[in-house]
C-alpha cells in the first residue's frame, strides 16, 4: 500500500455553476464526496495540491483521504472533468470507501522485456488492444499497474487478460477474463493496413482537383 496522500477541503458555500466558477476563480477546484449512504458534500480543494496529484499516473486507483470540517475520509477519485481548451481540471467527483469496500477501477497495463519477443527481433509489430483492464477489489488491494511480459513471443502469438498475473484479492470484471489485450502482428500487416489507407485517401485518376 503506499502512502496516503491527503487534500485539504473546504465546504463549498455556493452550489451550481456559479459557485463552482467563483471557486475556479478564487485558485481551487470544485468537487464533490458521495456515497456510503450518507449525503453527498460540494466541497473545494487547493487546485496547486490536486493538480500536482493530478499529474502523476494512476490518480483514479489511488486512495486519497480528504480532510473536511475537522474529520478524514478515504475516497477514491471516480471522474475527473477537464476544459477542453485549456485541458486544467475543472471537477473532482470522489467516492467514499471503506477498508471492506468492493470497487471497480481500470489499472493501466504496461509490456516489459520487449528485446526478449523473437516476433518484435524479426520484425513483427506489437499490436496493443487494451491499455487497460477493469478489475475488482478494495482499495488497498488496487495495484498501480499490471505487467506483461514478451519473453518468447513470436510472430502470431495472442496475449489474453487470463495470462496476466493478480495480487492476492484482485479479480477481473465481468468479461475481462477472456478480453485480448494484444498480438505480435506480421509487418506484412502493417504495411497492407497503411498503403490501403494511403490509396483510399489519394484521388482518383483522372479525377478533378478539389476546388478552393
Amino acid at each position: 500500500m503506499s502512502e496516503l496522500i491527503t487534500f485539504h477541503a473546504e465546504e463549498r458555500a455556493r452550489k451550481g455553476k456559479g459557485g463552482a466558477r467563483e471557486c475556479r476563480r478564487a485558485g481551487q477546484i470544485p468537487a464533490v464526496i458521495y456515497g456510503s449512504d450518507q449525503p453527498p458534500a460540494s466541497v473545494a480543494i487547493g487546485a496547486a495540491e490536486l493538480q500536482k496529484e493530478l499529474r502523476r499516473p494512476g490518480f483514479l486507483t489511488h486512495v486519497y483521504a480528504i480532510e473536511l470540517a475537522g474529520r478524514s475520509e478515504r475516497v477514491l477519485a471516480r471522474e475527473v472533468q477537464v476544459d477542453p481548451v485549456s485541458d486544467k481540471p475543472i471537477h473532482v467527483d470522489f467516492m467514499r470507501v471503506a477498508a471492506t469496500t468492493r470497487v471497480h477501477v481500470d489499472v493501466a497495463i504496461v509490456f516489459v522485456n520487449e528485446a526478449g519477443a523473437p516476433g518484435l527481433r524479426s520484425g513483427g509489430v506489437l499490436n496493443v488492444v487494451q491499455h487497460t483492464v477493469e478489475l475488482v477489489c478494495t482499495p488497498d488491494a488496487i495495484p498501480e499497474r499490471l505487467e506483461v511480459d514478451l519473453t518468447g513471443l513470436d510472430i502470431g502469438d495472442v496475449v489474453h487478460a487470463d495470462q496476466l498475473k493478480l495480487p492476492q484479492g484482485v479479480e477481473f470484471a465481468a468479461g475481462q477474463r477472456v478480453s485480448t489485450i494484444a498480438t505480435i502482428a506480421p509487418p506484412t500487416t502493417i504495411k497492407a493496413d497503411a498503403a490501403e489507407a494511403a490509396e483510399t485517401a489519394a484521388p482518383a485518376e483522372g479525377s478533378a482537383p478539389a476546388s478552393s
